[in-house]
């Protein structure tokens, strides 16, 4: 699912009058930009300089401490170099990371069930996670980032157009809570064609995406009883996330080269796992025949359910597909589909289907959350489903995709020579892993601060790993993708 781009950071500016009451008289007459730089990093270890916080502009800062504008023009650079700060153009210099404090540092783990705040908020990395989270990079390399700009907007326009010429008066009331019959329907033949799954319309559950699905599959999880999800290990931060907010805990389960393992899942002693079995997040797994039939028998066995987020199956590259969990165990599997990563997340359409005794309690939960989602766009979809425009946009973004993932693939090879590329060539990612002993945060905010944004692998990980990156690709030109990898390879050159 997924998988970030929340809220803008806060770019109040800092004055430059009283500066962080620095007394430029206690600098070393042949030092003082490394001793105003060394004041700044204080600040920002201490937190009176928060991520995201604007520093005074040079001539600013310069004329209030009756230094020369070359002095804190080398301060600032050197922040710069160490990934703290970074220049953005007429927004002046923005806090986007901070030195570790005293705290001995420790991979971040989850909050417990009970607490609502996020994964990082407490744990050391936190200024990092917020910092990349919320600030915007020229060149953004996050992983579940679909390409906007690719959107059909005249062929969507024309089925928009088509839908309200034909609309009946009744169909602009309250509809079903479970969604629209026509998108049902749509939806039941399309994930019969790519997908392998059998389904009937009444099946169905239209929702606002993936996090909506969680949210209420979460709901009726707790509901009867169920307060455990294993989720894999490395897997999406996001959807672990969503299951801590619904006060669920979420046991990590290793995930090797075949995919999940079933027999530390079995140990783990949950009743229910979250899995990406078409293309593992963010390993970029396929989770082989031998593991699906493990699957299977533990499912049977213990009553097991799997939630599989299907998020982007249809991106398959080299070959087709393979068939979803759903078409092998309709009784134990909650199946999440999407058109966020097809289309565009801003419609928010998704759907799930449930096993049967969980079906009318999510319907109930729709229901209350939101009466439904709004039927102009689901008849919309409908039409573009069944007309063949879907398809038609697949085919565009499977080639567009390829291309961008060959030049990735190629320009890690050039740049990044110790990587090692992980995952099956597929999806809107890939995965790459380093033998090198640094932090991969370090990394992420290093190249924040030459304005590539990147997700550090430690972030969608509980257990010890070795440190990576999750690199999307898909919202991102050839061009842009080139010189991105090359700013990393700058960066881990001058981390080693």
């Amino acid at each position: 699912m997924n998988r970030s781009n929340e809220g803008t950071p806060d770019r109040s500016i800092v004055s430059g009058s009283d500066f962080l009451h620095m007394a430029i008289d206690e600098a070393p007459s042949g030092g003082k930009s490394e001793w105003l730089a060394q004041q700044i990093r204080l600040a920002l270890a201490d937190r009176r300089l928060p991520v995201g916080s604007r520093l005074p502009a040079t001539r600013v800062l310069a004329g209030e401490l009756g230094v020369s504008r070359g002095v804190v023009t080398e301060a600032y650079q050197r922040l710069v170099e160490d990934g703290y700060v970074a220049g953005r153009g007429r927004n002046g210099t923005i806090v986007v990371s901070a030195p570790a404090t005293t705290t001995a540092a420790k991979p971040p783990t989850p909050a417990s069930p009970s607490s609502r705040r996020s994964v990082f908020t407490t744990e050391p990395g936190a200024d990092v996670f917020d910092a990349i989270r919320t600030t915007r990079a020229r060149i953004d390399f996050s992983p579940g980032l679909p390409d906007l700009a690719a959107f059909p907007r005249a062929a969507w326009l024309r089925a928009e157009r088509l839908v309200l010429d034909r609309l009946a008066t009744s169909d602009l009331g309250y509809g079903d809570p479970r969604g629209t019959p026509a998108l049902r329907m749509a939806i039941a033949n399309w994930i019969a064609r790519n997908r392998g799954i059998r389904a009937v319309p009444d099946e169905i559950l239209i929702v606002a995406g993936t996090a909506q699905t969680l949210t209420l599959v979460g709901q009726v999880l707790r509901g009867d009883g169920i307060s455990t999800v294993a989720i894999e290990d490395p897997g999406s931060l996001g959807a672990r996330q969503h299951l801590h907010n619904c006060q669920l805990d979420t046991p990590p389960v290793a995930v090797d080269s075949e995919g999940i393992r079933v027999d530390e899942l079995r140990a783990t002693g949950a009743a229910a796992v979250f899995l990406t079995p078409a293309h593992q997040f963010p390993t970029g797994v396929v989770l082989r025949g031998s593991r699906r039939s493990e699957l299977t028998h533990w499912a049977s066995k213990s009553g097991g359910l799997i939630i599989e987020d299907d998020y982007d199956a249809e991106h398959r590259y080299d070959r087709p597909p393979v068939p979803a969990l759903r078409s092998m165990l309709a009784d134990s599997v909650f199946y999440a589909g999407s058109v966020s990563k097809l289309l565009a997340p801003a419609l928010r359409i998704g759907w799930i289907l449930a096993p049967p005794k969980y079906r009318d309690g999510l319907v109930d939960a729709k229901r209350f959350a939101d009466l439904g989602n709004a039927t102009l766009p689901q008849l919309v979809l409908a039409h573009f489903m069944e007309s063949g425009a879907l398809e038609r946009q697949l085919r565009h973004l499977r080639r567009q995709h390829r291309r961008r993932r060959d030049t990735m693939v190629k320009a890690v090879a050039a740049h990044l020579p110790g990587a090692i590329v992980h995952g099956a060539a597929a999806g809107l990612h890939l995965t790459i892993t380093f033998e090198a002993g640094f932090a991969d945060t370090d990394v992420a905010a290093a190249a924040l601060a030459r304005d590539v944004k990147v997700h550090p692998l430690s972030w969608h990980c509980q257990l010890p790993r070795k440190p990576g990156l999750v690199l999307g690709y898909a919202a991102t030109p050839t061009t842009d993708i080139s010189e991105g990898v090359a700013t990393l390879g700058e960066v881990l050159r001058r981390m080693s």
